[in-house]
């Protein structure tokens, strides 16, 4: 029989932690991942605020920090990162780093260390209770936004694509109404004939050629922007992937 056992200490029970969320953390986590680029799946970033003597961890804002994924490493800029912490103490210096996000889910975590005897093998963590701490103004924006969540958001053409085909919507009801009541099938409004009448009026006489030729020429600008804005991308993604190479070396 051995004389002396080695103990594998596991965590158990609740930690006592509760995580208050603001909602401007949430909104700049998911603002951060439809911005993404195409060939990230995850974004991380770093959490700031405090956490009070009786294990409340107040989570009060949070930027995103630039990162590379390859195979199972990954490589954060940890320059941006301290540049961006620096810029948040000179206006908030009471906020310290207290955590980081990876993904755009709506959980909480706390590292505790797994440990056999007196050596550390690995951390685990576990959930601690998160609220969300918003007033009724905030919660009611929140829950629209809920409504309309979106993956990626759209590019240029795709947000002139979209915006095209909801104004032929609007303009084929417009359509609709105007031939309803002249046929007589529905009864007039003088309030929205009245406003039908404005918005004609507002709309500039054009002859078609050169309405098409101001319509061309403003697409061909909005496309040399856009051909611009990737070209600069481009530049710095591989400065960017450079750099993080050159640390890694």
């Amino acid at each position: 029989m051995a004389t002396g056992t080695t103990l594998l200490h596991l965590p158990s029970g609740p930690t006592g932690l509760v995580a208050k969320l603001h909602p401007t953390v949430l909104f700049n986590i998911c603002d951060s991942y439809i911005r993404r680029n195409d060939q990230q799946e995850r974004v991380i970033g770093t959490l700031l605020g405090s956490i009070s003597g009786d294990g409340i961890v107040d989570i009060r804002n949070s930027y995103a920090v630039p990162h590379n994924e390859s195979l199972d490493q990954v490589a954060v800029d940890i320059d941006y990162h301290r540049t961006m912490f620096d810029l948040h103490q000179r206006v908030n210096p009471k906020e310290v780093i207290i955590g980081c996000d990876d993904r755009p889910s709506i959980k909480a975590y706390v590292s505790t260390n797994l440990t056999l005897g007196d050596r550390q093998l690995a951390a685990q963590f576990q959930e601690i209770q998160l609220d969300l701490r918003m007033i009724e103004a905030e919660r009611i924006g929140f829950d629209v936004l809920k409504k309309t969540m979106v993956d990626k958001l759209p590019n240029d053409i795709e947000g002139l694509e979209g915006t095209i085909s909801r104004l032929h919507g609007m303009i084929d009801t417009v359509y609709r109404y105007v031939d309803d009541v002249v046929e007589g099938r529905i009864p007039p409004d003088n309030t929205i004939g009245r406003y039908l009448a404005d918005t004609m009026a507002a709309v500039p006489k054009i002859a078609p050629d050169a309405f098409d030729k101001l319509f061309n020429d403003s697409v061909q600008d909005v496309l040399l922007v856009i051909y611009l804005a990737n070209l600069t991308r481009t530049q710095l993604t591989l400065a960017e992937k450079l750099n993080t190479a050159a640390q890694i070396v």
